[in-house]
């Protein structure tokens, strides 16, 4: 029998504001255990909360974004639940009337027709703690509790169990976290949990429309890790029903060490949370003007950048989405077309020397230190014949150690190109007087001898000697 996975993504995105959800204490990652909270986030009697604003129109741009309609009146809700890192007793979080609802992201895996793949809701809600083992003393059988994440806000994008493969989320999820730091809203770091990943995994006999039993992966941090914790899921899922076991409701943790899942605790039933509205917070209002205003602000969102990179600037659908895969790429790529003129030769070299170099650094293209139209300059050399492709690979090279400008470079170690005729036409008198055995190889109609003089002259220019100039001048002296 064979079987067809089902799987639907809840998605943690943790909002780029500088204070909580509910109170004024810093978001700021990587401080000293406990030392950003205060008596609302710590949950202490009286403590009231109080609304980030910025969370609201963080989480309306989100939905904008992902197509879904935006809720005029939504309501806070008390997640009740015990857990040593959650110091209230319960999440707040919203249950009915999430701020979004009826979205969706079209998806497309290899060459396959879109895939439209439905989102649930985006809700707002406050994060717990974290539980620390071991850190404190030293010994492993230790645990405290670091209540700085309590209450950092998080939006939480629930998808329909439209996704039947792990390649299919993996494509969903890298399409959401592009968007959601396209936007500015996350800064999308999945290493320190600003964007993480629960996976709802069940198998069905392929032609059934009965959903299996699902199993609840948590917290998955990195794509590859999803892709790897959802194919393990749906294989123990299948070796068990072949078996003759059952598939029971469960949250399972992905190891990264040895691929697999395991279990973690029985899954709870939504109404096993006990939602009730919290009552210290109103219902949010969200006028109409409030969300066009949002509109209004959203940036050119990926897909539209990238369909005007190739219907404008004539790109190709790889170069368009490979330029687009971060806001500032994109706006690196621009520029660099403002200061040049010619799209496609901007965009080689972002993909090529741009990406080989910040890869080898560890640099952001936000700090790349070539500015656009330092490149720009660069390439405006070659196409004025200063210097070749080859020499202006090693101009790069300096540009990016010393900050120098390509001109600057060009001057101070002599890379000038040798285009002059009587010049390359020495070099190649000599070369070819040095290799009579290959001149009569060429002459004799092996061709691929050509290469070895382009190759020999090259050297013995130092590579300033003007390509095209050479391969002219060779073809009329091989041939006779």
């Amino acid at each position: 029998m064979k079987y067809q996975p089902v799987i639907g993504l809840e998605v943690h995105v943790q909002l780029l504001t500088d204070t909580k959800i509910f109170c004024g204490c810093s978001t700021m990652f990587g401080a000293e255990p406990n030392s950003q909270t205060c008596p609302v986030c710590l949950g202490l009697p009286g403590a009231l909360p109080v609304l980030n604003k910025k969370v609201v129109e963080f989480a309306i741009k989100a939905g904008l974004s992902t197509n879904c309609s935006i809720t005029p009146r939504s309501i806070f809700a008390r997640k009740n639940y015990f857990y040593p890192d959650l110091p209230k007793g319960y999440q707040i979080s919203q249950f009915e009337d999430p701020i979004c609802q009826h979205g969706w992201l079209d998806i497309k895996v290899n060459e396959q027709d879109l895939k439209r793949i439905g989102i649930t809701r985006i809700h707002m809600e406050e994060d717990a703690g974290k539980l620390v083992h071991g850190e404190l003393s030293g010994r492993a059988d230790d645990s405290g509790v670091d209540l700085n994440r309590a209450c950092t806000p998080l939006l939480e994008v629930v998808s329909e169990p439209d996704l039947r493969s792990s390649d299919e989320a993996v494509v969903y999820l890298k399409q959401l976290h592009q968007i959601v730091t396209w936007l500015g809203i996350c800064d999308g770091n999945m290493e320190e949990g600003s964007f993480r990943c629960d996976a709802n995994v069940s198998v069905m006999p392929v032609g059934s429309s009965t959903l299996g039993t699902r199993a609840e992966i948590k917290n998955v941090n990195s794509f590859k890790f999803v892709k790897q914790a959802i194919e393990y899921e749906i294989q123990r899922q299948i070796d068990l029903i072949e078996d003759g076991g059952t598939v029971v409701q469960e949250t399972r943790l992905f190891d990264p060490n040895s691929g697999t899942t395991r279990s973690m605790r029985s899954k709870e039933e939504a109404h096993d949370y006990r939602y009730f509205p919290d009552p210290d917070l109103v219902p949010l209002v969200i006028s109409d003007q409030w969300i066009e205003r949002s509109r209004q602000e959203l940036p050119e969102l990926p897909e539209q950048r990238q369909h005007r990179f190739m219907t404008e600037l004539g790109l190709p659908l790889y170069d368009a989405e490979v330029l687009t895969a971060s806001r500032a790429l994109a706006d690196y790529f621009e520029a660099g077309v403002a200061a040049h003129g010619n799209a496609k030769l901007i965009g080689n070299w972002i993909m090529g020397e741009i990406t080989r170099a910040l890869n080898d650094s560890g640099t952001s293209i936000e700090a790349c230190p070539v500015a656009p139209g330092q490149l720009a300059e660069l390439l405006k050399l070659i196409d004025n014949g200063t210097i070749s492709g080859k020499i202006a690979k090693t101009v790069f090279d300096e540009m990016w150690r010393s900050g120098k400008a390509a001109q600057a470079i060009v001057e101070e170690q002599g890379l000038v190109q040798v285009s002059d005729s009587s010049a390359i036409e020495t070099i190649i008198d000599e070369i070819m007087a040095a290799n009579a055995g290959q001149v009569e190889e060429y002459r004799g109609g092996k061709e691929k001898v050509f290469g070895f003089f382009v190759g020999q002259v090259m050297k013995a220019s130092k590579g300033k000697a003007n390509p095209s100039v050479v391969n002219e001048l060779l073809l009329n002296k091989l041939k006779g």
